[in-house]
């Protein structure tokens, strides 16, 4: 069966752990064939590091590259925009780091400049692709805890210290960052269902970005997503979904789970050992998007059946009004 040939777009802390993930998967399968860097030395040094045969000092370059059927662009998200349609506009098929966009409009343009070039693209909302997600997934889909009625989330973090969190320009503040898991764990949890209201209150940092939030979303049937998400501090950082006939808890790190709790019954989902040191916490899952991409492409699919754009758009929806409530917003939202 044919490989499939990745491209990496940027050389940080995210494309490591995701080509350290890939390594993770049959070599067969998933190759690298380049990365690109706007600093060459740094996507050399990536090179080596990885064993990937071509380095580029230029995403431009990236784009070009014949052997290379789909990208994964690791930069910052207020590069996301630019960087996304620089490749589809190539015809390649790409994986998107989230936030997809800065806000639901620049979602809409990607995905669609992707339909127009006919090129399969998707956010890299990794969370959705864990096993334990799955087994929520098929618990939810089988009635197992009867009628979902509230859902709770939180993520907190300490990241004030870190520049790319608080600084607007680079597309700082919580709920981008982090609070973009609760929401789309919301938006798994009720399929993907529009909430009938956005409540959100929360506090900004002195340069404009939210530091910590909370949004209350309210479904049909009185059904309601509580979810918290804080730069200033951690917290226990899990999830609980309770229904009328019982309860599925994540006990912790809930946006890359390998445990599930089912009515007090534990079920345990361990990830693959990494070969390489890793930047965040249970990175070597992402070789479950990455593997979900491979079956996409091998498919022909344009979008995947579970991450759609649809879902995507809901989600960075949700975060524009949480936002606009807050008083967070940026200079992509005047565009």
């Amino acid at each position: 069966m044919v490989a499939t040939r990745w491209g990496i777009c940027s050389a940080g802390k995210i494309a490591h752990d995701f080509l350290v993930a890939l390594r993770t998967l049959p070599p067969e399968d998933h190759k690298v064939m380049a990365i690109a860097s706007q600093d060459l030395s740094r996507a050399q040094e990536y090179a080596k590091t990885h064993g990937i045969p071509k380095a580029y000092g230029s995403y431009a370059e990236l784009a070009e590259d014949p052997d290379v059927d789909v990208v994964h662009i690791g930069t910052i998200h207020p590069y996301h925009l630019s960087s996304t349609l620089l490749f589809i506009q190539a015809g390649k098929n790409v994986l998107c780091e989230k936030p997809m966009g800065m806000n639901a409009a620049e979602v809409a343009t990607m995905v669609e400049a992707a339909r127009e070039k006919k090129v399969f693209f998707m956010e890299g909302l990794w969370t959705r692709f864990f096993p334990a997600s799955e087994k929520i997934h098929s618990l939810l889909s089988q009635g197992s805890i009867g009628d979902v009625i509230v859902l709770q989330a939180e993520f907190g973090s300490p990241q004030l210290s870190v520049p790319r969190c608080v600084e607007k320009e680079l597309g700082g503040g919580g709920l981008l960052d982090i609070g973009c898991y609760c929401v789309q764990f919301a938006c798994m949890v009720f399929n993907g269902e529009k909430p009938e209201s956005i409540l959100a209150s929360g506090f900004l940092h002195d340069t404009g970005v939210d530091t910590t939030v909370s949004i209350i979303l309210n479904y049909s049937g009185k059904r309601q997503a509580i979810l918290t998400c804080t730069m200033t501090a951690k917290m226990p950082n899990r999830a609980s979904i309770i229904g009328t006939k019982g309860m599925i808890e994540i006990p912790s790190h809930f946006w890359c789970p390998t445990e599930v709790v089912v009515n007090g019954q534990h079920e345990e989902f361990p990830l693959t050992p990494p070969p390489q040191k890793l930047h965040f916490l249970n990175s070597t899952g992402l070789r479950y998007e990455a593997e979900h991409v491979r079956q996409c492409l091998l498919r022909g699919l344009k979008e995947s059946p579970i991450l759609t754009h649809a879902y995507s758009k809901l989600v960075n929806s949700i975060l524009d009004e949480a936002r606009r409530q807050v008083g967070v917003s940026y200079p992509q939202d005047k565009a």
